[in-house]
C-alpha cells in the first residue's frame, strides 16, 4: 500500500515541484526582468546567468539543484534507496519542468542523478569531461552523455532492467526536449549581462569556429549560411566556408584564416531574413571579393556588417515589414571562376511553367548580379530532372550548352529539395566543378497554386456564385481542421489563402499547405497521399512527437466522426433534407427564399466538415490496414447506387419488351400498363437520384432532374446490353465480407456524400426559384444570370438597399459572363501558378508525337487499346463505346451515364477515391487519373493502350486492338 502512494505521490507532486518557477521569480526579484519575455522565453539556469548575471545564475543553480535532490529524496521515502522509482521521479520532474517552468531540467537531472547513484554519476561526469574536452562543442557533447547514461546504468546495474529502462526514457525525455526548446547560450555573449559572459563563454564550451560543414540554425546565422551547410550535407558541391556570428568578435576567425593570392577569399553577408520567403534582400548588403591579407579580412567583415545599417538596406527591410535583427558574416574560399552566373528555376517574369532562365558570363557571378554588365541569356526546358530529360535549350554564346544544361539540372533538382518553391540560385564553374553559391526563394513566385486536388473538389469553370459560397466554406472547415492539430503553431497562418480562382478555376495554396503540414510534422505531399494516392515520404521523428498531441486531437475526432455523423444526422441533416423536400419554392417570396437559403448554407457548413473528414479517413484506413480498393463496397456512394438501380430496371424493362427501338422506347413503354410501371419506377429513380449533376460540388451546374436526358440515354443502352446486371452481383459478392474499419468509413463517406450532394441541390434549386422572381420583374435578363453574382450582391438586393448595385446588375454580369467565356478558351489550364498575378495568356501544349507515353495515377486494372474520344464537357456528350478511350478534365458524379460506356477511361484530375476511378473499378473498366493536360495532348481518333495497373497511356500509330 506503502509504495502505491509512492507512486501517486511521485505522478502527482514531482510535476508541481519541476513546474515551480523559481528562477523566474528569484530573477524578477533581483533585476525586475520576466525571463518569459525576453531572449529565447526560456526560463532556465543558462537565461538566468544570461539576463540576470551571475548571481541569479548561481541562485538558479542551487534552486534547480534542490528540485532534483527533492524528487530523488521523494521517491526514498516510499521505495528503497537507488530504486528505479528514482529516476521515474526525474522524469516526472523534467515533464513538469518543460510543461509548465519553460526550462529542460537538465540542472534538476544531474544533481538528482548525483544522490540516486554517486557511482554511476561519477563515470558520467567523466564522460562528460572527456567528450567536452576533446569535441568542444557542448551540443555534440551533451548528446554522448545522453547515450552515455542507460549504457553505464546497464553495465553497473544489469540486475534491474526497470532501471535500465527508466534510464533509457530519462535519456529520451531530455534528448526530445533540446530539439524543442532554444538555447540561450546559442545568443551572443555581447548582450549577455557583463559579469557572466566568463561563464557563458565556459558553458557555450568555446564553440571554435563555425564551419558550413556545422549544422547551422537560420536563426541565428541567417538563411544564406544556413542553406549552404544544408546543401554541403545533402552533397551539393558548395566552397568551404566560415561563418561570423552577430556580434561575435571576428580575430579568432581572421588569426586562423589566411588569405593569400593564390587562396582569397570572398566576404558576403548572411543577415537574419535574408534569402527568405518574404524578402530576399539581394543587393542590400555588401560583399567583398579577393580578399588576400589578414588586414582585408579585418576590413572586409567590418564592411559587411557595416552595410546592414545603411539607409537603403534598413528602408528595405521596413517596406517589406522585416524585422531588425542582426548579420552573419560569411568568409568562403574564392572559385576561380571560368564561368558564372544565376540561374532561375522558373520564369519569374512569363511564369512559363518549364522555364529555366539561366543567365551566364565567362569569369565571376558578381558581374551578372551587379547589373553593371549584361550577360548571355538562356532558357532551358526540363521535363524529368531523374531522367535528365531536356527537351529545348534556346540561346548561344560563349558558355558551353553542355555547361547550361547542367545548371538548369542543378535549378530543378534544389527546387524539388526545397519543397517545390522556384530558387534563384548563384552559381560558378571554375573548370571541373560546378559550384554552387547561394540559393533562395523567388519571392515574386510565391505563393504557389496547383490545380491538383482542386481540380477533383471543384472542377471545371466555376461561376462568382459557387465560388462566394464555395471558398468560405472549403477554407474555413480545413482551417478549422488544421487549427485543431496545430493549436499556437496556428498563429500567422490565414487559412482564408486556402483556395483561390486563377482563370475562372479553383486553385489551393501549395504554398501554404506546404507550411501547414511541416508545422504539423507530416510531408508536405501529405494531402495528395490522403486524397489521390500519391507516395508519400517518411515524416521527421522529432517533429511527429512535437506537434503529437494536436495529432492524437484529430485521432480523436476521427475516430468518433462516425458518431458524430449519426447525431447531427439526427438532431440536424435528416430533419433538414425533410423540412426542404416538403417545401413548395413557387409558392415562397424573395425574403423567404433567402432566408431558406440561409438555412441550407448552415446545414452545409456541418456537412462540408464530414465531406472532408470522412474521405480523408477512408484513406489513412485504407493506407494503413493495406485494403485494396478491389475489396471495398462502394455501393453508398450516390452515383454507384444510381447506375446500379438504372440497370437493374433497363434488365427489368427489356424482359417486357425484348424488341425496342432505342428512339421511341420511352413513348411505347407509355402506352402499356406494364410499361407504365417502369416509367413510374424510373420518375422515381430520377427523384431518389436526381440532385446529381455533371459537377456536384458547383450549384451552376444543372441536375440529372432538370436536365434528364443523359439518365434516359444511359437507361437505353442498358437494355441494349446483353450483360447481367453488374450492381446485383456485385452486392451478393461484396455482402459476404466482412466490413472492416476502413469498410466503415467507405460507407460514411457514402453516406456523406449522399446528404452533401442533396443540400447542395436544395441551394440551387432554391436560387434558380429566387431568379426566376427577379426574371419576372426584370432585375435580371436571362437563365443563368444569377450565378453570376456573388452571394454578398444576391444580399444586397434582397435588403434593397443598393441602388447603385441595381443599376450597374446588367453590365456587371455581362462582363462576368464575357470573363468566363474568355477563360474558357484558355487551353489548357495551367496546373500551376506562381504568384498572386498569373500572366494573362497560358502557353498551348503541343500534342504529343506517336510512340510518346504518358503518367498518371492508376485507379483501375486492366489494359484497353481504343480511339481516343476527348470531351472537355458534358455538353459536347457523343456516343460513346467500347472502342472508345474516354478522355475527360474530371471525373464527377454527372459524367457516370459516359464513364460506364466507355473501354477505358482518362482523366486529367482525379485519384483512387475519385468518382470516376470508383466507377470504373465498379464496371471493370481500366482508368488512369491526373494524366497531366490529357484533353489537350491527346487528340480525337488518336489510338492509345492504357494500363490501370500500371497508369500508363500509350500513344502510338501502329496500335492494333487486340
Amino acid at each position: 500500500m506503502l509504495e502505491l502512494w509512492g507512486v501517486l505521490v511521485i505522478v502527482i507532486i514531482c510535476p508541481l515541484l519541476g513546474s515551480l518557477p523559481l528562477i523566474a521569480w528569484m530573477t524578477q526579484a533581483l533585476t525586475g526582468r520576466q525571463l518569459a519575455e525576453v531572449g529565447t522565453g526560456n526560463v532556465g539556469v543558462s537565461a538566468a546567468f544570461y539576463h540576470g548575471g551571475t548571481l541569479v545564475g548561481i541562485l538558479a543553480v542551487l534552486s534547480e539543484a534542490a528540485k532534483g535532490i527533492a524528487a530523488v529524496l521523494i521517491a526514498r521515502a516510499y521505495f528503497p534507496d537507488g530504486s528505479a522509482w528514482e529516476l521515474v521521479a526525474l522524469i516526472a520532474l523534467v515533464m513538469g519542468r518543460y510543461s509548465m517552468g519553460k526550462g529542460a531540467g537538465t540542472t534538476n537531472v544531474v544533481w538528482g542523478f548525483i544522490v540516486h547513484d554517486p557511482l554511476a554519476a561519477g563515470f558520467i561526469l567523466l564522460v562528460t569531461g572527456v567528450s567536452f574536452t576533446i569535441l568542444r562543442d557542448r551540443q555534440s557533447a551533451k548528446y554522448v552523455v545522453l547515450v552515455t547514461v542507460p549504457i553505464i546504468v546497464a553495465i553497473l546495474h544489469m540486475e534491474d532492467p526497470f532501471r535500465i529502462l527508466a534510464a533509457i526514457g530519462l535519456a529520451a525525455l531530455l534528448s526530445w526536449i533540446y530539439k524543442q526548446i532554444p538555447d540561450d547560450l546559442d545568443l551572443p555573449v555581447q548582450n549577455a549581462k557583463p559579469d557572466s559572459q566568463a561563464v557563458l563563454q565556459f558553458l557555450r564550451g568555446d564553440q571554435g569556429i563555425l564551419s558550413l560543414d556545422d549544422e547551422l540554425d537560420p536563426a541565428i546565422v541567417g538563411n544564406k549560411a544556413a542553406k549552404l551547410s544544408q546543401m554541403k550535407r545533402w552533397g551539393y558541391p558548395v566552397p568551404k566556408g566560415w561563418v561570423l556570428m552577430p556580434y561575435e568578435d571576428p580575430q579568432q576567425l581572421i588569426d586562423f584564416l589566411q588569405p593569400s593570392e593564390l587562396s582569397p577569399l570572398v566576404v558576403r553577408s548572411s543577415a537574419i531574413g535574408e534569402d527568405s520567403e518574404q524578402a530576399s534582400g539581394a543587393g542590400q548588403y555588401e560583399t567583398v571579393l579577393n580578399v588576400t591579407t589578414r588586414q582585408g579580412l579585418e576590413s572586409a567583415i567590418a564592411k559587411v556588417q557595416a552595410s546592414y545599417n545603411e539607409p537603403l538596406a534598413v528602408q528595405y527591410r521596413r517596406d517589406l515589414n522585416v524585422t531588425d535583427t542582426a548579420i552573419a558574416v560569411l568568409v568562403q574560399l574564392q572559385v576561380q571562376s571560368v564561368f558564372s552566373g544565376v540561374a532561375f528555376s522558373r520564369d519569374p517574369m512569363t511564369q512559363e511553367q518549364d522555364a529555366v532562365v539561366i543567365e551566364a558570363l565567362p569569369g565571376s557571378a558578381v558581374q551578372v548580379v551587379s547589373g553593371r554588365v549584361t550577360p548571355e541569356q538562356y532558357r532551358a526546358f526540363v521535363v524529368d530532372t531523374d531522367n535528365l530529360a531536356l527537351i529545348q535549350l534556346e540561346g548561344q554564346g560563349r558558355v558551353p550548352a553542355a555547361l547550361i544544361k547542367q545548371v538548369a539540372y542543378l535549378a530543378r533538382r534544389l527546387e524539388d529539395r526545397y519543397y517545390g518553391v522556384p530558387q534563384d540560385i548563384e552559381w560558378s564553374y571554375d573548370g571541373q566543378t560546378l559550384w554552387v553559391l547561394q540559393t533562395r526563394p523567388i519571392s515574386t513566385l510565391l505563393p504557389i497554386w496547383t490545380r491538383k486536388i482542386a481540380a477533383e473538389v471543384i472542377p471545371g469553370l466555376i461561376r462568382p456564385l459557387t465560388w462566394s459560397i464555395n471558398r468560405p466554406l472549403t477554407c474555413g472547415v480545413w482551417g478549422a481542421i488544421f487549427a485543431l492539430v496545430l493549436g499556437e503553431k496556428a498563429v500567422g497562418l490565414n487559412f482564408n489563402e486556402t483556395a483561390t480562382l486563377h482563370y475562372s478555376h479553383a486553385y489551393f495554396n501549395a504554398t501554404l499547405l506546404g507550411q501547414i503540414f511541416r508545422r504539423m510534422g507530416l510531408p508536405p505531399e501529405s494531402l495528395e497521399f490522403l486524397t489521390r494516392g500519391e507516395k508519400l515520404s517518411k515524416p521527421p521523428l522529432n517533429s511527429t512527437l512535437e506537434n503529437l498531441p494536436g495529432l492524437l486531437r484529430l485521432l480523436m475526432r476521427e475516430l468518433w466522426l462516425g458518431r458524430e455523423f449519426r447525431r447531427d444526422y439526427r438532431q440536424h441533416f435528416a430533419p433538414g433534407l425533410s423540412r426542404l423536400a416538403s417545401e413548395p419554392l413557387e409558392e415562397l417570396d424573395s425574403p423567404e427564399l433567402f432566408a431558406r437559403i440561409n438555412y441550407i448554407l448552415d446545414l452545409l457548413h456541418r456537412a462540408t466538415f464530414y465531406s472532408i473528414m470522412a474521405p480523408l479517413s477512408a484513406a489513412i484506413r485504407q493506407a494503413i490496414f493495406k485494403v485494396k480498393d478491389s475489396k471495398l463496397d462502394n455501393s453508398l456512394t450516390p452515383e454507384v447506387a444510381a447506375l446500379r438501380s438504372l440497370q437493374t430496371l433497363a434488365a427489368k424493362a427489356k424482359q417486357q419488351f425484348p424488341h425496342f427501338k432505342p428512339d421511341t422506347v420511352f413513348a411505347k413503354m407509355a402506352e402499356s400498363e406494364s410499361g407504365q410501371e417502369i416509367l413510374a419506377e424510373f420518375d422515381q429513380l430520377l427523384q431518389r437520384y436526381g440532385y446529381l449533376s455533371e459537377v456536384g460540388t458547383d450549384i451552376a451546374v444543372p441536375t440529372w432532374k432538370e436536365e434528364p436526358q443523359a439518365v434516359k440515354q444511359l437507361f437505353v443502352q442498358f437494355m441494349q446490353g446483353n450483360e447481367a446486371p453488374k450492381g446485383e452481383e456485385r452486392q451478393e459478392r461484396q455482402g459476404k465480407r466482412n466490413k472492416g474499419v476502413v469498410q466503415r468509413r467507405v460507407d460514411l463517406k457514402g453516406r456523406v456524400t449522399d446528404i452533401y450532394s442533396q443540400l447542395l441541390a436544395h441551394l440551387r434549386w432554391s436560387f434558380v426559384a429566387l431568379e426566376q422572381i427577379w426574371l419576372n420583374s426584370s432585375l435580371l435578363n436571362e437563365p443563368g444570370d444569377i450565378f453570376f453574382l456573388e452571394f454578398a450582391e444576391i444580399k444586397r438586393l434582397i435588403e434593397g438597399i443598393d441602388t447603385d448595385l441595381v443599376e450597374q446588375l446588367s453590365e456587371i454580369v455581362k462582363l462576368r459572363r464575357s470573363q468566363l467565356a474568355e477563360n474558357g478558351q484558355i487551353n489548357p489550364v495551367p496546373l500551376l501558378v506562381y504568384g498572386n498575378t498569373p500572366p494573362a495568356l497560358p502557353l498551348r501544349i503541343a500534342p504529343l508525337s506517336p510512340d510518346q507515353v504518358l503518367q498518371g495515377i492508376p485507379a483501375s486494372p486492366g489494359q484497353a487499346v481504343g480511339r481516343v474520344k476527348v470531351l472537355r464537357n458534358l455538353q459536347s456528350m457523343t456516343e460513346i463505346d467500347k472502342e472508345i478511350i474516354l478522355v475527360v478534365p474530371y471525373t464527377d458524379s454527372g459524367w457516370a451515364p459516359l464513364l460506364v460506356r466507355a473501354g477505358g477511361l482518362i482523366s486529367e484530375a482525379g485519384g483512387r477515391l475519385s468518382h470516376g476511378a470508383i466507377l470504373a473499378r465498379e464496371y471493370g473498366i481500366p482508368a488512369i487519373m491526373d494524366v497531366r493536360n490529357a484533353t489537350w495532348v491527346l487528340q480525337d481518333g488518336q489510338k492509345v493502350r492504357i494500363d490501370g495497373t500500371r497508369g500508363i497511356v500509350e500513344i502510338s500509330n501502329d496500335l492494333r486492338p487486340e
